[in-house]
């Protein structure tokens, strides 16, 4: 399996590679994450549920980080065993790109799966693959970016109001998104 694509972050660089390297950020934002444990320098031990097609299995692997170049890019290592649902392993190459305010992050992963998940077909397991990576970029980027989906939401209902309250909701909401930027920004930044 190979898969290459490019998504904007809407975060400086320095930013988007720290959330990069952030394993407890990671877990929250990886689907069906349960651990990210450390296992030497540059390297973790994870489990995770994940389910293709018809599969679903608990997975467990390592991952390790190798060609590292701060902050522009790196490339992971990673493989995973999901017992009777087969396994996975291979390797993404990771680089982040400046643009103005924002980062380019670009990614070309090559994998190989086998056991039942190999079974499946190539077309589900990409599909499979595709929806994890779409599922970890949208969940990054609300976190890095101090943004919550439903608090958007929320403030734009409130906004349409027409009680007169709406007022002061926004600015209680806008304040509260405000608040989320500047904790999560100073929590990353800790060394």
């Amino acid at each position: 399996m190979e898969m290459n694509q490019t998504q904007r972050l809407p975060v400086p660089r320095d930013i988007a590679w720290a959330a990069l390297n952030d394993p407890e950020l990671l877990r929250q934002c990886i689907p069906g994450c349960e651990s990210i444990e450390p296992d030497g320098d540059n390297a973790w031990q994870l489990a995770l549920t994940a389910a293709v097609g018809p599969v679903k299995a608990r997975f467990k692997g390592r991952m390790a980080l190798q060609d590292i170049q701060p902050p522009e890019s790196y490339t992971i290592a990673f493989d995973g065993q999901g017992g009777a649902a087969g396994f996975g392993k291979g390797v993404a190459r990771v680089s982040l790109a400046p643009d103005g305010d924002e980062t380019l992050l670009t990614y070309a992963v090559t994998a190989q799966v086998g056991g039942k998940i190999a079974q499946i077909g190539s077309r589900l397991i990409d599909a499979a693959a595709r929806k994890m990576a779409d599922t970890f970029f949208v969940r990054f980027t609300e976190v890095v970016s101090g943004s919550d989906a439903e608090a958007d939401t929320e403030a734009a209902n409130t906004d349409n109001d027409a009680s007169g309250q709406a007022d002061g909701a926004s600015t209680a909401g806008e304040q509260q998104e405000g608040k989320r930027k500047r904790s999560w920004t100073a929590w990353i930044s800790k060394p």
